[in-house]
């Protein structure tokens, strides 16, 4: 594990982080450079978080790579992205499995095309036994529409008889959303300066601590990572049981 800041050192890293990239387009704009290439710029972000993060000692990285809500930009927009994600997972896939990354995609697979969805599962089946660090990538996701599937597999449970309605409990919800193995997010950071989660991991998150940087994605790198744990490692953590 690479060195640790001295503000961190002596904290214990979370073991989940989960991160809402947002920014790209601003920095583009603010550069007057086309939005593709604030995307791009962004991806480069990724791999520099990535690596970071396993450096870190964090197990998991969740990262909100495209939202259920964005396929309403521009058509040309919506392009360049999944672009971008199809180049990303063949040009990154050798790295980051030769780095012992487990590369996992949650989000509804309905609406991507067949070449990425190949792309996916090329990903997934390749890096499998990668212990050192899970790139969780949600893809097509969004927080309501997680909850409601979840909500419609139970229900076709009870109506098979499998499960009893009146033991539907938090964890049988739970155990039903897209990767039940995926400890919560103890941290979730968004960049940007925007203050809300924007239906992210809304039933992960509940008792997640929250981080908001003022940063544009295309500019955080391990300085930022870093400034974020320390936030989370000064405060004390709850969860309702006490009175601050």
């Amino acid at each position: 594990m690479a060195h640790l800041a001295p503000h961190i050192a002596d904290n214990p890293v979370p073991r989940h982080v989960a991160i809402i990239m947002d920014g790209n387009r601003r920095w583009a704009r603010n550069r007057n450079m086309p939005r593709v290439e604030g995307h791009r710029k962004g991806a480069e972000a990724v791999r520099a978080t990535v690596r970071a993060a396993a450096e870190l000692g964090i197990e998991y990285l969740t990262l909100f790579a495209f939202s259920s809500e964005n396929w309403s930009r521009p058509r040309d927009e919506v392009s360049d992205l999944m672009g971008l994600l199809r180049l990303y997972l063949r040009r990154e896939l050798a790295e980051l499995h030769g780095n012992g990354v487990r590369v996992r995609v949650i989000g509804e697979r309905d609406g991507l095309d067949s070449d990425i969805l190949a792309l996916i599962d090329r990903a997934e089946e390749t890096t499998r036994e990668n212990r050192r660090i899970n790139l969780v990538i949600a893809l097509n996701y969004g927080g309501q529409a997680e909850i409601a599937r979840a909500a419609r597999m139970l229900a076709e449970k009870a109506l098979r008889g499998e499960i009893n309605p009146a033991a539907i409990d938090e964890e049988a919800v739970a155990s039903s959303l897209y990767a039940p193995d995926i400890p919560d997010p103890e941290l979730l950071i968004r960049t940007s300066g925007e203050q809300r989660i924007s239906n992210f991991m809304l039933w992960q998150t509940a008792y997640s601590e929250l981080v908001f940087d003022d940063v544009l994605w295309p500019d955080f790198d391990r300085e930022a990572l870093e400034r974020a744990l320390a936030v989370y490692c000064g405060r004390e953590r709850r969860f309702g049981g006490q009175v601050g």
